[in-house]
């Protein structure tokens, strides 16, 4: 028999695409609320990967990516993912989103989604959210799965996130000490 114990705690981040950039300071202001301090993000570049939003977001949408602190315990994905939700609402025009948010949390073995669609590879959470399963760390890298998002296979956000999990490592690290 095995015994139960308490994961360690992880990283929370967002993707967060908009229409229109000036919106991104109110929409970093809502997420602290919910989410914590931010602890580094990335430029906004062109979000290119998909026309997905485009009919409810416009076209030439933008992305960037935010890493929060401090730490969190795993189990706090649904209250954020709900309340990333809200934040969206918040900013809807005519019952459209202007912006979009996905949360999720870097662990030292993967990363992690939260998303309100289930499927195969989806883990159910409650409260209507399914933890994602997007990237798994392995040979010193995180590696993508047959259902990651193309931008999350990108070269470039591989490495954000084995950057991102140095920190996370490090200051686990110093919560041992």
């Amino acid at each position: 028999m095995g015994t139960a114990k308490k994961p360690q705690p992880v990283k929370l981040f967002s993707s967060i695409m908009l229409q229109r950039e000036e919106d991104l300071a109110a929409v970093l202001r809502a997420l602290g609320t919910s989410m914590g301090t931010i602890e580094e993000q990335t430029p906004v570049e062109p979000f290119t990967h998909t026309a997905y939003y485009e009919k409810e977001m416009g076209q030439n949408l933008m992305r960037a990516f935010v890493l929060f602190a401090p730490l969190v315990e795993r189990e706090a994905l649904p209250g954020i993912k709900l309340a990333a939700n809200e934040i969206e609402g918040s900013f809807s025009l005519a019952g459209s989103r202007t912006i979009n948010i996905d949360p999720g949390y870097i662990a030292l073995e993967h990363v992690i989604l939260a998303t309100t669609k289930g499927y195969a590879h989806r883990v159910y959470l409650g409260s209507g959210i399914h933890a994602d399963l997007t990237l798994i760390y392995s040979n010193n890298t995180y590696r993508a799965l047959e259902w990651t998002y193309p931008d999350y296979r990108e070269e470039k956000t591989i490495l954000m996130f084995v950057r991102w999990r140095e920190q996370l490592k490090k200051v686990l690290k110093c919560r041992k000490a």
